[in-house]
């Protein structure tokens, strides 16, 4: 039985239809690039095993089959397909959903719910989903392209499964364009140079890579294109970057663990990644700095300078000229031996400082200004370093009732290795003129 709110199928007028849409799967075994989570020990494979579909959150880049996929696992579990987006979507639309979901239910059929772009709906409009997922009114199933654990409320998460679907690899995209090359039934004019720049051009995005079939099988070509060919006629896809979403923060985290990792190769590809994506270089010399301070430390003092230097370098040249010495500063300290020996001293020093942040310092050297305080010992017993033979006196200079510990412990690389000779040569004297 039918209620009014129901998308009842209308006939499909007569006329072309975009490619994307008739080489849309029928099933999930058709579902090209997800292997991963619908394969029968996947997430999604193991679900639909066991007859048991909980609310999911669909995250991956675009044109990787969200869509499809819900559409595909409303049928798969007999539950009508409902989809909004919550671009378009407001509280009245979304109050009439849920009461044709609440009729469908008394009628004994279920709801799959697909919400795209999900990560759009504020925090009241995502809180308005939990009573009809907990009653069963619903069967949630969000599609976003952002991190979920940055824009999703965490209730909605824990009553969710997030799903993470990958971007097309080039083989992907290969059998894609093979099925679409059997739906129009011709072989694209293309040489096999330019049928892989295609296939590039596309940037994992199935959806893309069908509308650059379309465009091909268009032209009224002669022969087979070549690569210079097929660039001249077709525009590459911008690089996907967000300045303020996840990909921001994964390709800075990618040219950071490439420069950790003494790579310069990888780290200049991420720099120029950033760069090409239109990240501010201003951005990328504080970071590179930062880099400079964290990982390499006392092991190269030099490596900070460069930094420094690069950036001050790229003020007053500007781009593109000044980037050329950021990147020479990426090389310069992916190359720089690596050291975290002052960052990880710095880190427990301010765990212990947390710790112990009232207890005074030892009388002997703090300064007497007054009478009175050199009457109750300010300074009594201080020794002037300088007067000692060898320039060093030993004496404490933690808290009285606090255990001397030892944070700083430079590896034996580069610089550090000149620090380390200092810091046992002045631990042996210490213990020396203390136990004296």
């Amino acid at each position: 039985m039918s209620d009014l709110f129901d998308q009842s199928p209308m006939p499909k007028a007569e006329g072309p239809r975009p490619l994307a849409d008739r080489l849309r799967p029928r099933k999930l075994a058709e579902v090209i690039g997800q292997a991963k989570v619908l394969a029968p020990d996947g997430p999604l494979g193991a679900m639909l095993g066991a007859g048991s579909l909980s609310s999911l959150v669909l995250w991956g880049p675009p044109g990787v089959g969200k869509t499809t996929i819900a559409r595909l696992l409303a049928d798969e579990t007999d539950l009508a397909f409902v989809q909004i987006s919550a671009i378009f979507t407001g509280v009245p639309d979304l109050r009439k959903v849920f009461e044709a979901a609440k009729l469908r239910r008394q009628n004994g059929r279920g709801t799959l719910l697909f919400v795209d772009e999900i990560h759009r709906f504020n925090k009241a409009q995502q809180d308005g989903f939990l009573p009809y997922m907990e009653d069963g009114t619903i069967l949630l199933v969000g599609a976003t392209t952002e991190n979920p654990s940055f824009e999703l409320n965490a209730a909605l998460l824990s009553r969710s499964q997030v799903i993470v679907l990958e971007r097309l690899s080039l083989i992907d995209l290969e059998l894609l364009a093979q099925r679409a090359e059997k739906e129009l039934n011709r072989a694209l004019p293309l040489k096999g140079e330019a049928r892989e720049a295609m296939l590039e051009m596309a940037d994992g995005d199935g959806r893309a890579l069908l509308n650059l079939i379309e465009q091909v099988t268009a032209w009224k070509v002669d022969g087979h294109l070549t690569r210079d060919q097929l660039s001249q006629r077709l525009m590459r896809r911008a690089a996907k970057y967000d300045k303020s979403g996840e990909e921001h923060y994964n390709l800075i985290s990618a040219l950071h663990k490439s420069v950790r990792g003494s790579d310069p190769d990888a780290a200049l590809y991420w720099f120029a990644r950033m760069l090409e994506g239109g990240e501010d270089p201003r951005f990328l010399a504080r970071r590179i700095t930062r880099m400079a301070v964290e990982d390499i430390g006392l092991a190269d003092p030099q490596a900070q300078d460069v930094c420094l230097q690069s950036w001050q370098t790229y003020e007053r040249l500007g781009s593109p000229e000044g980037e050329l010495a950021l990147a020479q500063a990426v090389v310069y300290i992916a190359l720089a031996p690596k050291s975290n020996g002052v960052y990880v001293a710095y880190k427990a020093a301010r765990a212990a400082a947390k710790q112990t942040g009232s207890e005074p310092p030892p009388k002997h050297i703090l300064n007497a200004p007054t009478k009175m305080m050199k009457e109750i010992g300010y300074g009594a017993g201080y020794a002037y370093d300088h007067d000692a033979e060898d320039g060093f006196s030993g004496q404490n200079y933690f808290p009285d009732s606090m255990k001397r510990p030892v944070w700083y412990m430079p590896p034996e690389r580069g610089f550090e290795r000149e620090l380390k000779k200092r810091i046992d040569y002045f631990a042996k004297l210490r213990a020396k003129r203390q136990g004296s």
